[in-house]
């Protein structure tokens, strides 16, 4: 069992999940319990994954969690494209976060790799 705090993956996750609800309090009154709670939502997971993981008593689970978080992280980047093929998201700022989401993606699959190869040495 590890702090999740100290993850920098959980908190480029946080950061990601703050913007989103920045960026989704400009989203239109009729989007509330649509695309804005999907996006909240599908970020949020994100974090809670890699934090419910870090809670876990072995490397396997912490591994499935951020699985978890990684498919959460799919779908708030497929929310991004909507919202601005939508017109909800202007280009700059859809390139930003998504950018953001990708490096999340990025350190997920790193620190993965990086437990399934302790994993396999620890044999």
């Amino acid at each position: 069992m590890q702090d999740f705090r100290k993850l920098r993956v959980w908190a480029a996750a946080h950061q990601l999940t703050l913007a989103a609800y920045r960026i989704t309090r400009r989203f239109p009154r009729d989007e509330l319990y649509g695309l804005t709670a999907q996006i909240r939502r599908s970020a949020a997971s994100i974090c809670a994954n890699i934090a419910e993981g870090c809670g876990r008593r072995s490397r396997r689970e912490f591994a499935r969690f951020l699985d978890i978080a990684q498919g959460s992280a799919s779908e708030l980047e497929y929310h991004w494209i909507l919202a601005c093929d939508l017109g909800l998201l202007d280009q700059t700022n859809y390139e930003s976060i998504t950018a953001a989401v990708t490096d999340v993606k990025k350190m997920l699959t790193g620190l993965v790799r990086r437990i399934e190869h302790a994993a396999r040495t620890a044999r």
